[in-house]
């Protein structure tokens, strides 16, 4: 199906998001920081990023605004998967140009759902 960068720092939450992801035919990629997204994604330009907000360093919602405002990486969807849920959260996301918001923890059938909408 393609490859997804998972950006996330916690080991329990990578590994489930990565094992659904293997399950749906996707090619996982780890960063557990916004410093290793950046460097891996210079190197491979994935179909899909998924980013954690709580980053250690740089936040995830930079690191969105960066990926959305770089030529080389705007159009590559991208799905914020945060604890930090508030409608404030969603829209502070949405700005910053995120294509989904995702709640966790997350649960398989909305991952796979979010995934179909915003890979076209």
């Amino acid at each position: 199906m393609g490859t997804v960068l998972l950006v996330e720092d916690s080991t329990t939450d990578r590994e489930i998001m990565s094992r659904h992801l293997q399950q749906l035919g996707f090619s996982v990629v780890i960063a557990k920081n916004s410093e290793e997204a950046q460097t891996k994604l210079q190197l491979q330009k994935p179909n899909l990023i998924i980013l954690d907000v709580i980053l250690p360093g740089q936040s995830g919602f930079e690191l969105c605004r960066e990926i959305k405002n770089n030529p080389d990486t705007s159009q590559i969807p991208v799905v914020i998967c945060s604890t930090k849920d508030t409608e404030v959260d969603k829209l502070w996301g949405s700005m910053l140009g995120a294509d989904a918001y995702l709640p966790k923890p997350v649960q398989a059938n909305e991952l796979v759902k979010t995934i179909k909408q915003v890979i076209k």
